[in-house]
């Protein structure tokens, strides 16, 4: 039987409470702000709140749910998430595969991957992106929001090297000599085996969409197609309480301070939600991709 140490036991426990401990640094925030959403106004102004609820009420909630503006910018920021990822790791997914193959088999690899690179690291920069966006007749659409940031170079790095190492090459011949396709090979061999770093790349694109809120203000004229992002900017950095869309008499029973605070944990709730599902794919497809063989 394995002998443990002692000094080994100890050090167990010591990586346990200090790991203990920097999780709590990191929920206490959300935790603070959930019971800040549903205290009275009275406590939440005072800045009575810690990490429980004082004076219980929904009535933030109920004001947050009744709020046109928050309704149409959480729709465009689901909608904005929901399309941007699946358009993105189309994308991803389709250069991985071509960058993947050797120069023998895809000719001009080479430039292409170095193209790719060169765009990663020197970008054209604000104003010419803006330019660029303005020319294309995007202002105020919701592709604006998804288009120039459609490919990530270092998550389609990522998925190339993933796809290098994990698909046997002897797979991938024997789905051709069966007549499959390029499209039919991406599909029923390197997806269901690259599992993981899908899942993985997905989730960072999607916090990525999610928690995205400059490009919005910038693209967006129109505060009424302001991304959820955007729209939590502008009531909690610029505190701007026209977005509330609260009346005089409804602002003499809540605190704005309730309000703000609901609207920030419904915000950060869908990803809180998805990442315990994709959690599991994550070490692997981070190591995975990050090595070649």
């Amino acid at each position: 039987m394995h002998h443990i140490s002692t000094s080994y036991r100890v050090f167990t426990i010591i990586n346990m409470l200090l790991l203990a401990f920097l999780s709590f640094l990191c929920i206490a925030p959300l935790i603070h702000i959930l019971a800040v959403s549903f205290s009275g106004p009275a406590a939440a102004s005072a800045n009575l709140v810690k990490m429980w609820p004082v004076n219980f009420t929904t009535d933030a909630y109920e004001q947050t749910f009744g709020n046109a503006n928050f309704l149409r910018a959480l729709g465009t920021g689901v909608t904005r998430t929901v399309l941007g990822t699946l358009f993105s790791m189309a994308l991803m997914v389709l250069a991985a595969y071509a960058l993947s193959k050797e120069n023998q088999d895809f000719r001009g690899r080479t430039f292409y991957m170095w193209f790719f690179v060169f765009t990663m690291l020197l970008n054209a920069g604000l104003i010419p992106t803006y330019i660029l966006v303005q020319k294309l007749g995007l202002i105020n659409s919701l592709w604006a929001l998804i288009l120039p940031q459609a490919i990530n170079i270092f998550n389609m790095i990522l998925l190339l090297n993933f796809f290098r190492v994990s698909v046997p090459k002897a797979l991938e011949e024997a789905a051709y000599i069966d007549g499959a396709g390029h499209f039919r090979t991406v599909f029923s061999i390197y997806l269901p085996i690259s599992l993981p770093a899908i899942a993985t790349i997905s989730l960072f694109t999607m916090v990525w969409h999610w928690n995205s809120w400059f490009d919005g203000m910038i693209y967006m004229t129109d505060t009424r197609n302001y991304p959820l992002a955007t729209f939590l900017q502008t009531i909690i950095v610029q505190q701007d309480m026209n977005q509330l869309n609260v009346s005089a008499e409804d602002m003499e029973l809540l605190s704005d301070r309730t309000v703000r605070a609901s609207q920030v944990f419904i915000g950060a709730a869908p990803i809180l939600l998805v990442y315990p599902f994709l959690q599991r794919f994550f070490v692997k497809g981070i190591v995975m991709g990050s090595v070649k063989e």
